[in-house]
């Protein structure tokens, strides 16, 4: 094997691995921003000021963030679409408005 064909093995290998660490990185990147949103959706579920169909609500998307059968994506997508139904409540707190508004959007940045 002369030099040319070894450099170019070389960077095959290296591209390949390149692409993998990326891979895993941004699997872990969305799994931390699945966790953090889990935290601020168990924080509006275990608020007893919220109404209780908002925190129904909140236990829905995450159990819809839980479902490991399907991708980040898809997961962050479903519990968007609970939440984002759930908060033109009218009677939800400011407070409560904003917690939901942020783990939105927490969950609309995971990408497949």
């Amino acid at each position: 094997m002369d030099a040319e064909q070894q450099s170019n093995t070389n960077n095959a290998e290296g591209s390949m691995i390149k692409r993998r660490f990326e891979s895993r990185l941004l699997q872990y990147d969305n799994e931390a921003k699945i966790k953090q949103a889990f935290m601020i959706l168990s924080r509006v579920m275990n608020d007893p000021s919220i109404p209780r169909n908002i925190r129904r609500s909140a236990m829905y998307a995450i159990r819809a963030l839980s479902e490991k059968s399907l991708s980040p994506g898809v997961r962050a997508a479903n519990a968007v679409s609970i939440l984002d139904e759930v908060s033109q409540d009218p009677n939800m707190p400011l407070h409560a408005r904003t917690l939901l508004w942020n783990a939105i959007s927490i969950l609309e940045t995971i990408k497949d």
